[in-house]
């Protein structure tokens, strides 16, 4: 029996949920076991160009050649998994909306920003049809297999839609507000296990908001902590800004 061909592919992104698959120890082995990957730059060379059942797409889409680049790769794929933060809701690099482009591109290239066009940023689903996400900054593995294993059967997986709150409680976890400090849990969509409260830090939204955030409950906890509301906007902002052009 063939192997399903898997593709992984990067766009604007720091790579990071790439090295968080390929280090991701004893359990890669199982995943290799599934699949046969023909296209990952970040650990191979060689290049398939031809069609893949799945392509597991990383980053955001910055410039028209990016789209041109993901449109090819949609046709190319069964199935297309977005995963980590840039490609599923634009994450860091979705803080350039905030400016005119033109402003950015003399502020990064100066004189020469003609020669390196730009576009508003878009997570991949604002440009193609998406199948599966894997959300996070970077990817928890654990979800990221589970999506996986979903797509290379053809059954929906579907991220869960309520507040890392939830998962942080099962946990045990001192909430963060009790320790001083502000948290987007409240409004941030779980799936990651509450890892980064789990370590000691602070969850910074990077999963994107539920769809229909309790934002009664959360003013009330930021008016009972007396935590500014201009420093919880700019807090979302660091992953969410893109969520303004769905």
């Amino acid at each position: 029996m063939k192997k399903p061909k898997v593709a992984f592919f990067d766009f604007a992104c720091c790579e990071g949920c790439q090295l968080q698959v390929a280090n991701m120890g004893e359990t890669v082995l199982d995943v290799l076991g599934l699949i046969e990957v023909v296209e990952w730059r970040e650990v191979m060379s060689e290049k398939w160009g031809k069609k893949v059942d799945v392509a597991i797409v990383e980053g955001s889409i910055t410039d028209l050649h990016a789209v041109e680049r993901i449109k090819k790769i949609r046709k190319r794929a069964g199935a297309v998994i977005a995963y980590g933060s840039c490609a599923t809701i634009g994450g860091v690099n979705g803080m350039k909306n905030n400016f005119p482009l033109e402003d950015i591109k003399h502020y990064v290239y100066g004189d020469s920003h003609r020669f390196f066009p730009t576009e508003q940023t878009k997570a991949v689903h604002q440009v193609v049809p998406v199948d599966y996400f894997v959300h996070g900054c970077p990817v928890y593995i654990p979800e990221f297999v589970a999506v996986l294993k979903a797509a290379l059967q053809g059954i929906p997986y579907y991220p869960p839609d309520y507040p890392v709150c939830v998962e942080c409680k099962l946990n045990e976890n001192v909430c963060m507000y009790d320790r001083g400090v502000s948290c987007l849990g409240p409004v941030t969509r779980a799936g990651c296990n509450s890892w980064c409260i789990n370590n000691g830090n602070i969850c910074y939204g990077c999963r994107g908001m539920v769809s229909n955030p309790n934002e009664k409950g959360a003013k009330d906890v930021i008016a009972k902590y007396k935590i500014p509301m201009e420093l919880v906007l700019n807090k979302m902002n660091m992953y969410n800004k893109c969520r303004e052009l769905d």
